[in-house]
């Protein structure tokens, strides 16, 4: 999930009722429940193995390897290489059926871990010119892990499986590094569905703000679009004693960050739909007595509405344009700095259609509905081409307040393991529902 700030501020508000969903409570498939438990302890080494050895967007080198080692070991003829460490394989069923695809994202995020595990990770890497810790800190090893265990179970029951299923091994969800392109987009664009257009799409992800046992899934809108922006305010360096022999662009910097706090609370309407303005980032200066050229800022933009995204763009370089002006500085403000990802949206027939697959695995009143998120999904670029639904896992263990918890980003981000058997069955439910066609769509 994107981008570096904290995902959710607040506890994850829902409810357990689906009115507007099949009322068809469709038992778990008794192959499901045998297959969580035949891979079981491998999916649980699996995501320990590529939790203590993370690597960042566009270097999962070391993870796509294992993930084509293992597929090759399976019988399937993963393809590698896409969108720079991309691995797909289809794996086709003995008997005519729908397409099916289903992704698990790979890459791990610059935070220096702080959950004291015994396979916790000690790995570094370079970021925007720093060395920094590496942690998955956001359960991309626990989707790895899953997809691989679902794998197996697949290859294992192909001969009466009614279709065919792409399994999405995706580097970079978290975004690209500066300057380069990566993700859901590069690989579409790397044509994923030229040759295996799917007639569905799946993907889950484990969430801090729900309890372990529950899931979390709404039609529609789910999550936020996200932009990344980036603003360097440009002054004139001085002596720290003598500020008025050049232009102090801290002091502008600062000005423009509060500033900046008013296009969501005073000129957007967030009665209409949320939105999120915040800076994750302000690098300026090197000594305490030496005020710099230069301090530059970078942060993300969230919203739901087109319209909405295209004024803040425009209100926050007014406001970077004019506030620098103010205090004699001037501006370069790339808002947004790149293609941001899209609004997630699940198809709302789709997910009415699947609900009762998640019921099935997770228990009626454990799939809960909630509000929109204000995260953002690269899962959003595969939702526009095909039908697609994106769920949640709940990864905070019982007994522990998920308002509370570390959230996904954090350094303390901590997954209940039985997170693993959940979404495990939850997608292979999803998935064999849905190419068995039960339950049917009501017409």
């Amino acid at each position: 999930m994107r981008l570096l700030p904290a995902l959710l501020g607040s506890a994850m508000l829902a409810t357990p009722l689906f009115a507007h969903a099949q009322d068809v409570a469709s038992p778990e498939r008794p192959e499901v429940a045998a297959a969580a438990r035949a891979v079981q302890q491998k999916v649980v080494a699996w995501r320990r193995d590529f939790h203590q050895n993370p690597e960042l967007s566009n270097r999962e080198q070391r993870t796509a390897a294992k993930v084509a080692e293992h597929l090759r070991a399976l019988g399937l003829k993963p393809k590698t290489g896409i969108a720079h460490h991309g691995v797909v394989a289809i794996i086709e069923g003995g008997k005519p059926g729908p397409r099916v695809a289903l992704r698990a994202d790979m890459d791990a995020l610059p935070v220096t871990e702080q959950t004291g595990l015994p396979y916790a990770s000690k790995a570094t890497a370079t970021f925007r010119g720093e060395t920094v810790g590496v942690m998955h800190a956001c359960g991309h090893d626990a989707h790895t892990g899953i997809l691989l265990g679902i794998a197996d179970a697949l290859v294992k029951m192909k001969a009466d499986l009614p279709g065919s299923v792409m399994l999405v091994f995706q580097p970079s969800e978290e975004g690209a590094p500066d300057g380069e392109e990566g993700g859901a987009s590069l690989m579409i664009e790397e044509g994923l569905f030229k040759d295996f257009k799917p007639d569905a799409m799946f993907g889950l992800h484990v969430f801090s703000t729900l309890q372990a046992g529950q899931i979390g899934v709404r039609q529609g809108p789910l999550m936020a679009a996200s932009d990344k922006f980036t603003i360097k305010v440009k002054g004139r360096q001085t002596h720290g004693s003598r500020p008025w022999g050049g232009i102090d662009p801290i002091v502008a910097a600062a000005d423009l960050v509060g500033t900046a706090q008013t296009i969501v609370s005073r000129r957007t309407d967030i009665a209409k739909l949320p939105a999120v303005v915040s800076f994750g980032a302000i690098k300026g200066g090197i000594r305490y007595n030496i005020i710099p050229d230069e301090v530059e800022l970078v942060g993300t933009i969230r919203t739901f509405d087109e319209g909405m995204r295209q004024r803040i763009f425009a209100d926050l370089k007014n406001v970077a344009e004019h506030v620098s002006a103010a205090n004699g500085a001037s501006v370069e403000a790339s808002v947004p700095d790149n293609d941001g990802n899209p609004v997630t949206v699940n198809d709302p027939a789709l997910t009415a259609r699947m609900i009762p697959s998640l019921q099935a695995v997770a228990g009626k009143a454990n799939v809960i509905e909630p509000p929109l998120q204000m995260g953002a999904e690269d899962f959003s670029f595969y939702a526009k081409e095909v039908p697609s639904m994106f769920f949640f896992v709940g990864a905070t263990a019982k007994g522990i307040d998920p308002v509370t918890a570390p959230s996904n980003h954090s350094p303390k981000f901590t997954l209940d393991e039985s997170s693993l058997d959940l979404g495990l069955r939850a997608l292979l439910q999803v998935t064999l529902d849905y190419l068995h066609g039960v339950p049917q769509a009501q017409g």
